[in-house]
């Protein structure tokens, strides 16, 4: 039986999007509700897996080493809370650098997170803060939740688990 994830957006869905890139690690504020809401979707058995665009990669706005502090923190945070972040994928790149398919609307790094993981498109879904973010979910096969910027997430990971139940 394939598994099934909980794919989230980072800037604006996981931290705080203060408006333009997340440069820093100061800069680097988690949600409130967001360890929470992780914690309940991977206690419903979800993977959760992120997938985000960090242009600000090929506009050398911040550094990889910036990043993987960033990531680092995250999956610190939610181990001690008892979440197992399964995977953190990003697109280094920019449209006005160049072009790639791992960018967000393409849908490659949900392609290669639901090979990788041997997941069930139709069992997951994606949440995120902006358009791109649900075309990348739906061209993968994987249903698409538009929240608005820095939401509470718990909110939205709850009505997908009670929709779930429904079903």
């Amino acid at each position: 039986m394939k598994n099934k994830a909980l794919f989230l957006d980072r800037d604006g869905v996981i931290n705080h999007d203060p408006g333009d890139y997340t440069m820093s690690f100061e800069e680097f504020v988690l949600l409130p509700t967001v360890v929470e809401a992780l914690k309940l979707a991977f206690d419903n058995g979800y993977k959760i897996i992120v997938i985000t665009n960090q242009g600000g990669l090929a506009k050398e706005l911040y550094s990889s080493n910036e990043v993987k502090k960033m990531h680092d923190y995250l999956y610190d945070v939610c181990e001690k809370a008892g979440v197992e972040i399964t995977y953190i994928y990003y697109s280094p790149h920019h449209p006005d650098i160049g072009n790639s398919l791992s960018r967000k609307p393409g849908s490659l790094l949900i392609e290669r997170a639901l090979a990788k993981f041997d997941l069930d498109a139709q069992k997951s879904v994606m949440i995120g803060d902006r358009e791109r973010d649900v075309q990348c979910a739906n061209a993968a096969g994987v249903r698409g939740i538009q929240m608005p910027t820095n939401a509470p997430l718990l909110e939205y990971v709850k009505s997908f688990l009670q929709t779930k139940k429904q079903v």
